[in-house]
């Protein structure tokens, strides 16, 4: 294993490794750990008690973070000509089609998130093997395919996230930066565990939530009493 750096067990010492945090409690603490020298992100994990390998038990969806993420986010708009003002009185940062599609075929990335209509998904199909691995490709369950672009880049410039369960039943997302209040990241985490906890599947059985923490990009893992977020 390898050794941890003098920071970071600095900052582990701060954790009583007995204790589980209210969220209230980790999203101060998170802030005063924090050793990075840039604005970190704020991460939460969610251990599910669900089997993403049926069907019936994958959790995926998207939330608004009332506070937004804290960056920048990218979005491409692949969209028909008759929709592309719409993209871009909408905010997107690169709004085209077949010159985009191109572009990605060759290897660019250089953007956060994709937002594209239905009719146009048999030409992004195609990039299945480029944008996949990435994340990039649109899905309607995330918002992302949708007649209405310009409502779907908006939510996405103001910090709406698109979240999806792994093959090991966690889910693994930012939730804002250390520069944000402490008010500010419990509101976002909030916003996030709530949709969280409505969208559990009827087939999952037992624990729901099995394990929750919070850290910052590089610091050590805070762990929440799940009764202050159920």
């Amino acid at each position: 294993m390898a050794k941890r750096g003098k920071k970071y067990r600095q900052a582990l010492e701060k954790l009583d490794p007995a204790k589980e945090y209210s969220l209230e409690e980790a999203s101060q603490l998170v802030k005063e750990i924090s050793y990075e020298g840039f604005d970190a992100s704020v991460d939460l994990d969610i251990r599910l008690g669900v089997d993403p390998r049926h069907a019936d038990q994958m959790v995926r969806g998207t939330v608004s973070l009332p506070h937004g993420t804290g960056k920048d986010v990218r979005v491409l708009a692949l969209v028909s000509p008759a929709k592309q003002d719409e993209a871009k009185e909408a905010g997107a940062d690169h709004v085209g089609l077949d010159d985009y599609i191109e572009k990605l075929q060759e290897g660019w990335t250089d953007i956060d998130v994709i937002v594209a209509t239905p009719d146009v998904m048999g030409k992004i199909g195609k990039l299945g093997k480029v944008l996949g691995p990435r994340g990039l490709m649109p899905n309607p369950k995330s918002g992302t395919v949708t007649m209405d672009v310009a409502d779907a880049v908006k939510q996405v410039k103001a910090g709406q996230i698109d979240f999806r369960v792994d093959k090991y039943g966690i889910l693994h997302t930012s939730i804002g930066k250390v520069s944000f209040q402490p008010d500010q990241i419990k509101e976002n985490a909030e916003a996030f565990l709530k949709t969280v906890i409505r969208m559990k599947p009827a087939s999952s059985k037992g624990i729901y939530l099995r394990s929750i923490s919070m850290s910052s990009t590089m610091g050590p893992s805070i762990p929440l009493n799940k009764g202050s977020v159920a």
